[in-house]
């Protein structure tokens, strides 16, 4: 009886494949019991995204607090750790606050654990991630972390608009542009350095654009926004495209509540369907936020919002992702 090499050749050929993007069935989802906007924004996006019931965690903590303690995130995050399946590789977090952990964001909380030394103690780096810019499909069986994004929103239709927007951008390929805005806040204009390297991945449909100016005004096909100001102008002239990501580099846009500056909440009122935005002052690092670049040739490849917007962030410590995680694009 010949052996059946055929087998074997299948077996290392798919052994060898590229993972798959992250999807309904790698992702877990938060909810806080405790706070009834959760279970409506978590109930809701668990069944636009038909996301197993397996996958869904309920814990309960106190609701509408900006910073969660340590040890009471430890008691919530010992439950979600014992209820998750093993195969769960990201996670979305059903609330808008609590967006820190003490010194941490609350989705590098829920990504790493807790622990101050991913704390910066003034104008110093943070741990490096080595999920930023790699080719790892699960992080969590790989590299032992989950990235995480809160399903976040101004209000509870607000936040629901954003989930459809994700779901929406599913049903491609769409066209559009990026904008990368050079601005006359110096300080908050670091990421420019690398807008170059974005123009190569404009294509047919797809344009990329890099203008000197505080805001982008009237533009219908935004995609990609990247900027660097305490608070942007034009939001309301601007059309976003199911899918859109928008961020703006500043000191305070993680504080999405009652944030000195703007809150990156605003992003998504306009119709972005993901942000990002410190919740500490990170002082002038550019590694502390998204790289444009890196965000938009990792999600123009296919890659999921979440899988996208966190690989592109050298130093997530300090940051919160806020938007509809599983959205995906693809731009022929």
């Amino acid at each position: 009886m010949s052996y059946p090499w055929h087998l074997v050749l299948a077996s290392l050929a798919l052994a060898c494949a590229p993972a798959q993007a992250l999807d309904p069935t790698t992702l877990g989802v938060v909810i806080n019991s405790a706070d009834p906007d959760s279970v409506a924004v978590g109930e809701y996006f668990v069944r636009r995204r038909a996301i197993p019931a397996a996958n869904v965690v309920r814990v309960t903590f106190p609701a509408h607090e900006s910073v969660m303690p340590p040890d009471e995130f430890s008691a919530a995050a010992e439950r979600i750790a014992a209820a998750m399946p093993a195969d769960v590789q990201a996670l979305a977090l059903a609330w808008t606050q609590p967006y820190r952990v003490g010194c941490m964001s609350v989705t590098a909380a829920f990504a790493y654990g807790y622990d101050p030394q991913h704390c910066a103690d003034g104008c110093k780096p943070t741990p490096r991630s080595l999920y930023f810019d790699s080719d790892s499909r699960r992080p969590f069986a790989e590299l032992r972390m989950r990235p995480a994004m809160l399903l976040a929103g101004s209000s509870v239709p607000r936040a629901k608009h954003t989930i459809d927007m994700g779901v929406a951008a599913d049903e491609g390929p769409l066209r559009g542009a990026a904008y990368l805005m050079r601005t006359s806040q110096k300080a908050r204009s670091v990421r420019a350095v690398g807008f170059p390297a974005a123009l190569r991945l404009a294509r047919p449909g797809f344009r990329v654009e890099i203008r000197d100016a505080d805001a982008l005004e009237d533009a219908r096909d935004v995609l990609f926004y990247f900027t660097g100001v305490a608070r942007v102008g034009g939001l309301s002239t601007l059309k976003f495209r199911p899918g859109a990501i928008a961020d703006h580099l500043t000191s305070n846009g993680g504080i999405l509540i009652d944030s000195p500056q703007m809150s990156s909440l605003e992003w998504l009122d306009a119709g972005a369907t993901a942000s990002y935005g410190t919740v500490i002052e990170p002082c002038a690092f550019p590694q502390k936020f998204p790289q444009p670049a890196i965000v938009m040739r990792r999600y123009l490849a296919g890659e999921t919002l979440i899988e996208s917007y966190w690989k592109s962030v050298a130093m997530p410590a300090q940051g919160v992702f806020i938007g509809e995680p599983l959205a995906r694009i693809a731009l022929h």
